[in-house]
């Protein structure tokens, strides 16, 4: 067993260890400096609007930003080229898609006859993929059957 009064190395070690951690003063702040109370209160003005961007002027960045884009140039870059934000891009971007979307579609309504003529017609092409589908299926049912030796 070990000897419990031998604590030559361990009660130095302890001793170093107290006399390091001696308590310290703290570190006093100078005080911060008075505001001057002899200023004369301006009045604040407010600060200038953000500058809005036309319709012209979004499409043409937008524009700007896609060609950037297809000569090689990131999405990241070509925006920061622009002068604006991703997310200005972005939202730019989907309020000028629907427009888009609105432009291809025909304003003239469809005559019912002519529904009624396109639905017919959906109807004969879909009877045949079915009648289709379901010869091919019986002929792969009956080489399966063959390749059992079920027939």
């Amino acid at each position: 067993m070990a000897d419990e009064n031998n604590t030559g190395p361990i009660a130095a070690a302890v001793a170093t260890d107290a006399e390091m951690k001696a308590p310290t003063a703290k570190k006093r702040r100078s005080a911060r400096p008075q505001k001057a109370a002899s200023e004369p209160a301006q009045p604040k003005t407010p600060a200038p609007k953000r500058r809005g961007y036309s319709e012209q002027e979004k499409r043409e960045k937008l524009k700007l930003i896609e060609t950037e884009v297809t000569e090689g140039s990131t999405l990241k870059q070509a925006i920061k080229s622009a002068g604006i934000s991703e997310q200005t891009y972005y939202h730019w971007k989907g309020a000028a898609k629907p427009v888009e979307r609105k432009d291809t579609k025909s304003t003239k309504p469809v005559p019912a006859s002519d529904e009624l003529a396109d639905l017919v017609q959906l109807e004969e092409e879909n009877q045949r993929l079915r009648k289709l589908l379901a010869e091919k299926l019986r002929a792969e049912n009956a080489e399966l059957r063959k390749r059992l030796g079920r027939d």
